[in-house]
């Protein structure tokens, strides 16, 4: 499925002009969906500031939560990547703060994890190493990981994940921990050390059977360690999105 070439339409929604995958299958899971539309009907007034709409005071709906305001409450425009729309859309003051805050994620470091990092990667519980590449697909939706051999691990199919930092091991306090990276929960996440490695459990295409991954920062440290942040990052945006 990773080698299907991912092209891209144009496509105008009532939010604005968005560039979306011609198959939605293919979709980046960091992707949301656009959400439904107050019905004017149900929003007299605005529902920031209580504003009672009339000729002179006209209705906004916010791009990202689809809610009902006046233009004072609804007057930012700012860029929304995660819905693929081509240029900054009118958004409320609460959904701006947070595409504001994701704008860095997408600036910074989707781009490191685009770019890779290489790592001492171990299957299972084999006494095997290989130092690999790991690096995200340009779709978002896998993990690249190229040697000697070359595997990919899908994301939607990751069970678990845990970002390792300096002197730990999974178990102990300092590991940000994830029991499932796309529906689970956040359950802890301790100490600012440097990230060290990752540790993954994910069921391959085709198997029910979960499949340990470990890696260790291998070579460049400094890259490595970027790279692992930046995973931690993007764990932390697929569990918000489970809420929205």
């Amino acid at each position: 499925m990773s080698s299907v070439p991912d092209g891209k339409k144009l496509v105008r929604s009532p939010s604005g002009l968005r560039m979306v995958p011609e198959n939605g299958a293919f979709n980046s899971p960091f992707s949301l969906d656009e959400p439904q539309w107050v019905p004017d009907k149900e929003c007299p007034r605005c529902m920031q500031c209580d504003t009672k709409f009339d000729f002179i005071r006209r209705k906004h709906h916010c791009r990202r939560c689809g809610r009902c305001f006046c233009d004072k409450c609804c007057s930012k425009k700012v860029a929304l990547p995660r819905m693929c729309f081509v240029d900054p859309v009118r958004q409320c003051a609460e959904c701006s703060l947070v595409s504001q805050k994701e704008l860095e994620f997408y600036d910074k470091q989707l781009k490191v994890l685009l770019g890779g990092g290489t790592f001492v990667v171990t299957l299972g519980t084999s006494d095997k190493s290989e130092t690999m590449t790991c690096r995200l697909s340009n779709n978002h939706r896998y993990l690249f990981l190229d040697g000697e051999s070359h595997f990919e691990v899908e994301l939607s199919r990751i069970s678990s994940m845990q970002i390792l930092t300096d002197g730990t091991s999974p178990g102990e306090e300092d590991v940000h921990t994830y029991t499932s990276l796309l529906d689970g929960l956040c359950v802890s996440e301790g100490g600012t050390s440097r990230a060290s490695g990752m540790l993954l459990h994910y069921k391959p295409m085709g198997s029910q059977d979960a499949q340990q991954l470990q890696m260790e920062a291998a070579e460049d440290k400094k890259v490595a360690s970027l790279w692992l942040a930046a995973m931690h990052k993007a764990a932390k945006l697929l569990h918000v999105a489970r809420d929205q």
